[in-house]
């Protein structure tokens, strides 16, 4: 079986302790905006505006490319430096482009590169950047299982 080629993405992709959230919207969404707001609050960038996605050891992992490694774009100052992981593996996507109208959504999936993973909608709400730095800790909780 051949391994499939790697994806590339026009997205955003930050995590905590290796777990990426891949952050994908249209252009001026807000992507680079979120993740830093995500960084100030302890993830680390991954990579800004284009993600290598690939398929290893049964998971999706985000990378990436080599001429944008370590640079996030912020609006009105232009292309600046971070401390950036080389790659880690993306445990959900969150659609900036939708908005999130519940107040307990229901999980939802969505397939990407043939991996199901967690989608997860855009909150207006100011606490929502340290919400998804909370949820990349692992600290989502079952409500059927406690």
């Amino acid at each position: 079986m051949t391994p499939a080629a790697p994806l590339i993405l026009h997205a955003t992709a930050v995590a905590v302790d290796g777990r990426a959230l891949l952050i994908r919207g249209a252009s001026g969404s807000g992507k680079s905006g979120l993740a830093l707001e995500m960084m100030a609050r302890g993830a680390r960038l991954v990579s800004d505006d284009r993600v290598v996605l690939t398929l290893e050891d049964g998971g999706l992992w985000a990378a990436p490319p080599a001429p944008l490694a370590g640079l996030i774009e912020a609006r009105g100052l232009g292309l600046l430096h971070a401390a950036h992981l080389p790659r880690a593996e993306v445990v959900a996507l969150l659609d900036l482009d939708t908005p999130e109208t519940e107040r307990l959504p229901p999980r939802r999936q969505i397939m990407l590169h043939s991996q199901n993973l967690p989608l997860l909608h855009n909150v207006a709400h100011p606490y929502f950047p340290a919400a998804l730095v909370q949820y990349l800790k692992g600290a989502t909780r079952d409500p059927e299982n406690g």
